[in-house]
């Protein structure tokens, strides 16, 4: 069985006449179709909120012969079957799936003990950060109650709101609970595949595996000679290079038998870790609590609330010391939350070690172990630590940059002063554990104006639809590959995507209200 929602019919008429011909007719099409719609059948159509499937006529793309039975969904089935895949299987997926699988958990009841059904899951959240996946838009066009969107709040206690919060706790200083141990094993790991499987037991299998892409257009408008070649980590699962150490951290947890069914993960987090570990969570059976600064975008939030977390936000103006930081309140909300556990991305060896044993393997596998320069951007330093340590064991001359924001001390710890800046993932006030600096050959800072400006050319003339983060490694990267030869290579990581920032940088009024140039075409 396979089952396909219809719009243009384009795919329900390739998909369905291909398995047709290769079951000998055996396989069963299930069309969907939204209420409102006529492709399915009727002559007049009404509103419908689901995007992307059905019409008020019938597209000549679409063969209606090929199909043996249809569903007609209700948008209230459709978002809350979607609200469930993002919630329970960890898929961050749009409204339209909601649809299809609707229709597919009616039909494959049919289906007998080694059978299958295909479901086809069109497109992700991104679209949808505002509609469906928002509570408010949900009770407002009643597809949910008041009372069904109540959860409980995090409520941090007060009388916990003290410096003593963090007695014997340093964020430079390496863990020192078993589940945050490990240890390097240099060569290629046994368990390290760096293509990914068509078929997956989980979402969690879709984690890494990332494809290196040539830049063209921004090089050459720069005069650039060498190779620029950039790793897009926002094709991850869960959308960025943090799903990776969110689940190596939760696998050394589970390891040692510390993290059990039914515990709570927090962890304070620009964003990304809490997305990859809320992902992990809702496959893995845990609660997830997320803390971070206000400053971090909605976009993070909703989607780290449509894969079940709790958040906690908490002011951007306190340092990473003051127990009203995320930092702080984490700490305060570990000891106070039954059951709870914090992996700590900042002290933990599952950070740089995730991306010791998969991302630099990756990319010494896709280059042939050809690499001049790696190009990282630093926050917790794990990427950075991980991939640099590998590549320095495998290519002897590979020279480690590592980009740092304005305003951040990784570049320079001997500077404690910092200013405030936009860029969202990388930088600190102060240098984590799981950075090892001693392996990065040089430091590049660069500016909130320069990170905007190349990530938005990187959308518009590459197709890449990258963060603000990732404009800020690729201005790096460029930097550095104008002084060298043709001959050379340079590998950048793009740490995640678009989707965390369509009201930010994305956005002109935003970069106007903020003084950043727009580049213009």
């Amino acid at each position: 069985m396979v089952v396909i929602g219809t719009g243009t019919g384009g795919t329900l008429t390739g998909v369905g006449k291909h398995f047709k011909r290769d079951s000998n007719d055996k396989c069963i099409v299930i069309g969907v179709d939204p209420e409102g719609s006529v492709i399915s059948g009727g002559s007049e159509s009404h509103d419908f909120k689901v995007e992307g499937i059905g019409y008020d006529f019938v597209p000549t793309v679409l063969n209606l012969d090929l199909v043996d039975e249809w569903v007609k969904a209700k948008d209230k089935d459709t978002f809350k079957m979607a609200r469930r895949l993002n919630r329970e299987e960890g898929i961050l997926s749009g409204g339209s799936s909601g649809s299809n699988m609707h229709g597919a958990m009616i039909h494959a009841k049919k289906l007998k003990k080694g059978q299958s059904c295909v479901v086809f899951l069109p497109d992700g959240v991104r679209n949808y950060l505002t509609k469906f996946l928002d509570d408010k838009w949900m009770i407002d066009n009643k597809f949910l109650t008041s009372d069904e969107c109540k959860t409980e709040e995090v409520v941090v206690n007060p009388d916990s709101c003290s410096k003593a919060c963090f007695e014997g706790y340093d964020p430079e200083e390496p863990g020192n609970a078993d589940y945050q141990k490990a240890e390097y094993i240099p060569g290629i790991p046994k368990h390290f595949n760096p293509i990914r499987g068509l078929l997956l037991e989980d979402i969690l299998g879709a984690i890494g595996r990332t494809p290196l892409v040539r830049l063209n257009k921004i090089p050459k408008s720069l005069g650039i000679e060498c190779e620029v070649l950039v790793k897009c980590e926002y094709m991850s699962a869960g959308g960025s290079v943090k799903d990776r150490i969110a689940l190596k951290m939760v696998q050394l947890a589970e390891e040692k038998g510390i993290l059990k069914p039914g515990m709570t993960i927090i962890e304070p987090t620009s964003g990304n870790t809490g997305v990859g570990l809320a992902l992990a969570c809702a496959v893995r059976g845990y609660k997830c609590v997320i803390v971070m600064p206000e400053k971090m975008s909605k976009e993070k939030e909703v989607t780290l609330k449509a894969l079940g977390a709790k958040i906690v936000r908490t002011p951007t103006k306190h340092g990473h010391d003051e127990p009203e930081s995320h930092m702080g309140v984490a700490i305060r909300l570990t000891k106070e939350i039954p059951g709870a556990i914090m992996l700590d991305q900042y002290r933990n060896i599952g950070n740089p070690l995730a991306h010791y044993e998969n991302t630099a393997e990756e990319i010494l596998w896709a280059t042939d172990n050809k690499c001049d320069y790696v190009v990282v951007g630093a926050g917790t330093g794990g990427t950075v630590t991980g991939i640099g340590k590998k590549m320095k064991e495998r290519i002897d001359d590979i020279k480690v940059v590592a980009v740092d924001p304005v305003g951040s001390i990784l570049a320079d710890p001997s500077i404690r002063e910092i200013k405030s800046y936009e860029v969202e993932g990388t930088g600190y006030d102060f240098i984590p554990a799981a950075l090892n600096r001693s392996l990065v050959d040089q430091w590049i800072k660069t500016t909130d104006s320069d990170s905007f400006y190349t990530a938005r050319r990187l959308i518009r003339e590459e197709g890449i639809l990258c963060g603000g983060s990732s404009g800020a490694n690729v201005w790096a990267a460029l930097e550095v590959a104008k002084g060298l030869s043709k001959d050379k290579r340079v590998v950048c990581i793009l740490p995640d995507s678009i989707r965390n920032y369509m009201t930010k940088f994305v956005d002109d009024g935003w970069m106007k209200a903020k003084g950043f140039p727009i580049p213009e075409y």
